[in-house]
C-alpha cells in the first residue's frame, strides 16, 4: 500500500467521513453563544454543548476561541495573530509598522469590504459593540499592554486603538475626502509619529 494511503487512527473529536453540516452547526452555535454571553463569557465547552459535539471537534475545525470568534464575525484581519510579530520588532519603528500593517491590509478589496461591514455593525449594534470591544481588549490591547511594560500601558494601548480605529472610520466609512484620497504613505507619515508616542514616549 502506498505511504499516502496508510490509514491513520481517528483522533478523539475528529469528524467521521460523511458528517455534513457539523462545521456550520458549530459556527451557528458560536454566534449564539457569543451573542448571549459575550466574548469573555463564551467558552469552547459551551459552544460544543450547544452544537451537540465534543469540545475537541470545535478545536479541530476552528482552533482557539479567538480563531472561532474571528470566523463567526467575519473578521477581515487577525491583529491578535499579526500584531505580536510587529511588537517584537524594533521599538522605535512600532508606530510606523502598526499603521502600515493596518492601512496596507485595508487597501485589499476583500479586507476593506468585510472590514467596513464589521465597523458599521460594531458602531450601530448594541450587541456587536461590546462583543467586538471585549475581543479586542482581551486579544489585542492586552498583548500590546503586556509588551509595553509601563504603568499606563493599558491606556497607551487603548489610545493606539482609538487612533487607528478613527483613521479607518474616517477613510473607509465616513470617507472624508482629504483622508480618503490621501496615499497610504502620506497617512503613515502623519499618523505613525502619534502612535509611536503613545507606545514609547
Amino acid at each position: 500500500m502506498p505511504e499516502y494511503a496508510v490509514p491513520t487512527p481517528r483522533r478523539r473529536g475528529r469528524p467521521r467521513g460523511g458528517e455534513s453540516g457539523t462545521r456550520d452547526r458549530i459556527l451557528g452555535s458560536a454566534v449564539d453563544e457569543f451573542a448571549e454571553h459575550g466574548y469573555d463569557g463564551a467558552t469552547i465547552r459551551g459552544i460544543a454543548t450547544r452544537a451537540g459535539v465534543d469540545s475537541a471537534l470545535v478545536h479541530h475545525y476552528f482552533g482557539t476561541k479567538a480563531d472561532l470568534f474571528a470566523e463567526a464575525v467575519g473578521a477581515p484581519m487577525r491583529p491578535d495573530v499579526d500584531v505580536p510579530a510587529i511588537l517584537a520588532g524594533p521599538r522605535d519603528e512600532l508606530g510606523e509598522h502598526l499603521v502600515r500593517y493596518v492601512l496596507e491590509a485595508w487597501e485589499r478589496p476583500d479586507v476593506r469590504k468585510r472590514g467596513v461591514v464589521l465597523l458599521r455593525s460594531a458602531l450601530g449594534n448594541r450587541f456587536a459593540t461590546p462583543l467586538l470591544a471585549s475581543f479586542l481588549s482581551r486579544e489585542l490591547l492586552g498583548r500590546i499592554a503586556a509588551e509595553l511594560d509601563v504603568p499606563d500601558a493599558e491606556l497607551r494601548a487603548s489610545l493606539v486603538a482609538s487612533q487607528v480605529a478613527g483613521l479607518l472610520i474616517a477613510r473607509h466609512v465616513l470617507k472624508l475626502p482629504a483622508v480618503a484620497s490621501a496615499s497610504v504613505d502620506e497617512l503613515i507619515a502623519r499618523i505613525a509619529p502619534t502612535v509611536q508616542r503613545y507606545l514609547t514616549e
